[in-house]
């Protein structure tokens, strides 16, 4: 068999190469390329119906990133030992992707298209998840599906104050910013990250370090696409169109849209049904019989609707609620609302509110995670849910969906890089923001409200996080671009992008960004992201006057932690012959204690809510771990007598001689009757043998010397 297999290679600035292959895998599907860097191989893969189904107005699109376990030498974990659903790494990854190539199909492509990103070969210096757009957009690339691409993405990250485009794994635990950003050769369409307190100007730096590398990444994809014969793409016709039915309703019920727009209500539900009735009094103007397509209707009002909201802002810089374009929405926040929780807070902005929960535990809840590239424990969790009686829906309650994950992901990414270090946290951390409100902002309103609980926690957070949602509504045609800040669900989605931003005083913490149209200018970026900082300080500000640090104590309901460093030698001792010494310590206790090694040491973390369970526990594992000093006196019992005098044991596990010599001062010429086993007798430690680390103990120098003996 004879494959027409056609490579480009594309050259990164530090040396290390990038292939795309294709015409050897998966030659059924309409488009296949296999990426490499290193010993990463990502297969991508695309297939789109030749025609949309009926009643159809949108783009579904469905994106699905894998990684197989068995390219990293990896079988599954679980009872079937097969990979199963995806997992939220993998639902995040395929979201990056989405979210990169869902702006550029064409608005009236409306067939079900499917991309699948299978990770074939992993290399642990090389992550797969900044190559999975570029691998997603050159299968785009050769197929003759209609794409405005190509578009690629790549990690920055500054590591030692240097910009690195994906740099290789083990240098990455340094950088002080690390980006997922995705372009066209023109534009900037999605950001996803993390920094610790980082300036504006530095974001700003990155984005253009990335789009410099991502244009290279777009020059080969043409090339490649011009090497396999796909620069014309397929033919298609997925919607009915009435240009004079749409400039009848523009002229009849444009004004009347604007109208109901200007009157800058703040009540959602008021705004739609003003909307709604605009709507509905056109439809009961047509006459009974009509023919008028109500499918078309109902999509010319939308655009209606849509330009009528974004030339208020334009024309009038005036907003659907009435705000100014840099105003936030009024905030309520209140914390220990729930007594019982370890911490709790309750965050509200606008018509948006999240009621978040801190939860603290011990190693025993720690998360597993086992995936092809990582296996290991997690001990920070932040879960978001968006229940549909939020925006007065009626939704089945399915568990957490790929939004759920992404907006949790994004404020976890905000707090953790304010958590205390992990050696000053014993504790499990779990964060459950519960959305009960929902109109815009509803991730950032978990980071507000997950910061102010942490505090309420007692948890030595480094400095309050908030976060904030800005908008952008432009217009190509005449230049004018108006950004928006702490958008509105509506503005969301009628505008021109999503960016969020977290941070602290100090810097930004997390940003994401989602844009939907081009021509996105670093100009307009700069000026989102310093309208964006002042909005964030006002939010702190207004959270401050509910709480503006850590409270002193934890809370009576939550665990108290101590943990003791201790040789590594003695993590064996703490333990016992089969977890028998801490077991027995917890069952005498009640407390719960964790050993575990790091960094060449041992660490024992006792959790109880009871202090005198706490204490007992405490004094059992500083007794066992205790190292003896010459010179101390301790209360021992005999454990064995011998014909030259008796071990004792002075410390738990550790037992010395105590010689015939050295328990009186009058000469005893034989060991009977003088002590017996498991007698309790005070000895002093008189010296340690340092080739056998042998004890030699003392009786007799703590009684009172008779005259005349020597």
């Amino acid at each position: 068999m004879s494959f027409t297999i056609v490579t480009k290679t594309i050259q990164s600035a530090d040396g290390r190469t990038i292939t795309i292959e294709t015409g050897k895998l998966a030659k059924q599907a309409d488009g296949a390329v296999v990426i490499r860097m290193g010993d990463t191989m990502l297969l991508a893969t695309v297939v789109s119906a030749r025609e949309a189904k009926e009643g159809i107005d949108f783009m579904p699109l469905s994106v699905d990133y894998q990684e197989k376990f068995a390219s990293a030498g990896k079988i599954p974990g679980g009872f079937l030992r097969r990979e199963g659903r995806l997992s939220d790494y993998e639902i995040l990854i395929s979201r990056l992707v989405d979210r990169a190539l869902r702006p550029l199909f064409p608005d009236d492509y409306h067939a079900d298209t499917q991309v699948n990103i299978m990770l074939i070969s992993a290399d642990a210096e090389v992550l797969p998840d900044a190559l999975a757009a570029l691998a997603a957009s050159a299968a785009l690339a050769v197929s003759d599906i209609p794409f405005n691409g190509p578009i690629s993405e790549v990690r920055v990250a500054r590591i030692d104050g240097q910009y690195q485009i994906n740099p290789p794994t083990s240098v990455l635990a340094r950088a002080d910013l690390d980006l997922i950003v995705a372009a066209s050769y023109d534009n900037i369409l999605m950001v996803e990250g993390e920094m610790n307190e980082v300036a504006e100007a530095d974001v700003l730096t990155a984005l253009r370090v990335a789009h410099e590398a991502i244009r290279v990444h777009c020059t080969v994809q043409k090339e490649l696409e011009a090497a396999v014969g796909k620069t014309g793409k397929r033919t298609y016709s997925h919607e009915a169109n009435d240009p004079e039915l749409s400039a009848t309703m523009h002229e009849l019920l444009y004004e009347k849209a604007y109208q109901v727009a200007r009157l800058g209500d703040a009540d959602k539900s008021k705004r739609s049904a003003g909307f709604k009735a605009v709507l509905q009094s056109y439809l009961d103007s047509l006459p009974e019989g009509h023919s008028i397509n109500l499918g078309l209707v109902k999509k010319y009002y939308h655009d209606i609707h849509k330009k009528a909201a974004r030339n208020l802002v334009l024309d009038e810089q005036k907003r659907l609620d009435g705000r100014k374009l840099d105003e936030i929405r009024p905030i309520y926040s209140e914390v220990n609302y729930l007594p019982a929780a370890h911490g709790s807070a309750l965050f509200t902005r606008g018509e948006t509110q999240s009621l978040t929960t801190v939860t603290l535990g011990t190693k025993l809840d720690e998360q597993i995670i086992d995936s092809a590239m990582v296996s290991g424990y997690n001990k920070f969790i932040l879960h978001y849910n968006f229940p549909g009686f939020s925006t007065g829906e009626v939704k089945p309650n399915r568990g957490p969906g790929r939004r759920e994950v992404g907006h949790g992901n994004l404020a976890l990414r905000a707090l953790k890089k304010v958590m205390p270090p992990v050696e000053d946290n014993p504790y499990t951390i779990r964060i459950v923001s519960d959305i009960l409100e929902s109109n815009g902002s509803s991730s950032m309103a978990t980071v507000c409200a997950g910061a102010l609980a942490l505090m309420d926690a007692g948890l030595k957070i480094k400095a309050p996080v908030s976060g904030i949602a800005m908008g952008l509504i432009s217009d190509s045609q005449t230049g004018k671009f108006a950004v928006l800040s702490d958008i509105l669900g509506d503005e969301d989605h009628l505008g021109d992008m999503d960016f969020k931003v977290t941070g602290t005083e100090k810097g930004i913490t997390a940003c994401q960004m989602d844009m939907k149209v081009e021509g996105l200018s670093y100009e307009v970026l700069r000026q989102a992201l310093e309208q964006a900082r002042r909005g964030r300080l006002h939010i702190l500000s207004e959270m401050n006057k509910t709480l503006a640090a850590p409270n002193p104590d934890l809370k009576p309901s939550a665990p108290r932690a101590v943990t003791l460093k201790i040789d590594r030698d003695m993590i064996g001792a703490v333990i016992g012959p089969g977890g028998k010494v801490v077991q027995d310590i917890q069952k005498e206790s009640g407390a719960t204690v964790i050993i575990e090694e790091r960094d060449n040491a041992g660490f024992v973390s006792i959790f109880s809510v009871n202090k005198e369970a706490m204490d007992k526990a405490l004094g059992r594992v500083r007794a066992i771990v205790q190292v003896p000093s010459i010179g101390d006196v301790y209360d021992g019992k005999v454990k064995t007598i011998m014909p030259f005098g008796a071990f004792v044991e002075f410390m738990p596990g550790k037992d010395g001689l105590l010689h015939i010599s050295e328990i009186k001062w009058e000469r005893l010429e034989s060991m009977e009757g003088v002590l017996e086993v498991g007698e309790e007798v005070k000895v002093k430690l008189v010296d340690v043998d340092k080739k056998t680390g042998k004890f030699r103990l003392s009786r007799k120098v703590l009684l009172a010397r008779p005259e005349g003996s020597r």
